[in-house]
């Protein structure tokens, strides 16, 4: 089921508060229609961008930037330094730092990674993370952990994070981050539900996150959001975008 009503714009309020878009995307390696998937990301006028499986190999900085420059936003960190997580963002953030933290890598598996940072709007300061967590559903609950111990590691109160968790909410990656996060799509529902179109029934494994202290005003994949197609959806990659609208209280 999807709702129609259009997310919040991003504002800085008057008391230092800010409104602010996140999106979170898993963009294939840029494999697909990277005009398609700059359009969309364009859309959605995210401040911002958590990527999955960013391009990792061969001048993957160009590849990178080049879908920043397209889509309005700056890299700001991750891609193969972090094993396929990266952020974007707009010029409206300030950021404070960034750390790229590789996990540890079972044999036989793809390595994984964290892209994270602290950065400002407004008044408001917020820890940031991308995650892309691991096919084996015992290695994702221990990345889960992980990833809520880097969280509560960044020294900031309020944090988000989102990608890619390889499974849906009944599993035990995403109940644990759900029991200890506001899984957003459950607080405040948005757009469509589903993220992974290639099973039936369709799944959503992909998922943005907040500290308890962050306003969840809408979250879902943005089917209805103006400048998004059906047609670019399916071209982009083979997942769906997360699109949430939050609001930071002042640090």
């Amino acid at each position: 089921m999807a709702t129609s009503t259009l997310l919040p714009n991003s504002r800085t309020e008057s008391d230092g508060s800010s409104v602010i878009r996140v999106l979170s995307y898993n963009i294939r390696s840029m494999r697909d229609d990277t005009d398609a998937l700059a359009r969309i990301i364009s859309a959605c006028a995210p401040d911002l961008v958590l990527v999955q499986e960013a391009p990792r190999f061969f001048r993957w900085r160009k590849k990178l930037a080049r879908l920043a420059a397209a889509s309005g936003q700056v890299i700001l960190t991750g891609g193969a330094t972090a094993a396929g997580p990266a952020i974007l963002c707009s010029l409206r953030a300030t950021v404070e730092r960034t750390e790229d933290v590789l996990l540890p890598l079972t044999p036989g598996q793809h390595r994984r990674g964290f892209a994270t940072a602290v950065v400002r709007f407004g008044g408001a300061r917020v820890g940031v993370l991308s995650c892309h967590l691991s096919l084996r559903k015992d290695e994702r609950r221990e990345q889960a952990g992980m990833l809520l111990d880097r969280l509560a590691g960044m020294g900031v109160e309020h944090a988000i994070a989102g990608g890619d968790l390889n499974e849906g909410p009944d599993g035990p990656a995403f109940r644990l981050l759900s029991g200890a996060l506001q899984d957003c799509r459950a607080v405040a529902p948005w757009g469509g539900e589903e993220t992974w179109r290639y099973s039936e029934p369709h799944r959503r494994i992909d998922a943005v996150f907040a500290t308890k202290g962050i306003e969840v005003l809408g979250c879902g994949v943005p089917l209805e959001q103006p400048g998004v197609t059906p047609a670019d959806l399916i071209a982009a990659t083979d997942h769906l975008p997360v699109l949430a609208a939050l609001r930071v209280p002042v640090a």
